[in-house]
């Protein structure tokens, strides 16, 4: 898991190499731009659009992904982000490969609740269990932008 800065993206970019043209369509994304799922190099590297409101961590399940890599930003809005080993979570949903999705119970403790605003990233990878979208306090609006980058 790397939590950082957007504007201090580009020390990291040569470690995997969709992570260029991932940051590039980060750094410069519109608002505006309708929900949904825009390929930015085919299937090999995905924007998910989306606009969601958190909630209790209690109401969110934990995920970890085989194929895809996430890197999480949120543009409007705060939420926190747990994160743990993969390996110390229980499966509730096996793995779906047309999703590139595993579902988890909650641990009993995260290895790191994660604050996810304005400005700052993080990305998850394989080994990387996470459970976005909990709820600061109150529940809040939140427009996010996931990159899913092949493995």
């Amino acid at each position: 898991m790397i939590l950082d800065q957007l504007s201090a993206s580009a020390a990291i970019e040569s470690l995997h190499p969709l992570l260029p043209k991932a940051f590039a369509y980060l750094r410069t994304f519109n608002a505006k731009t309708e929900d949904g799922k825009y390929e930015l190099q085919g299937q090999d590297l995905v924007a998910i659009v989306q606009r969601y409101q958190t909630a209790p961590s209690a109401d969110k399940l934990w995920e970890a992904h085989q194929i895809y890599g996430d890197i999480q930003v949120v543009y409007q809005g705060l939420e926190y982000c747990g994160h743990a080993d993969q390996k110390t979570l229980s499966v509730t949903m096996p793995y779906v490969a047309e999703k590139d999705v595993e579902k988890y119970a909650p641990p009993s403790a995260p290895s790191a609740l994660l604050t996810l605003g304005r400005g700052n990233f993080a990305i998850f990878y394989p080994q990387d269990g996470h459970q976005p979208g909990v709820m600061t306090g109150a529940p809040g609006s939140i427009l996010k932008v996931v990159i899913k980058f092949r493995i």
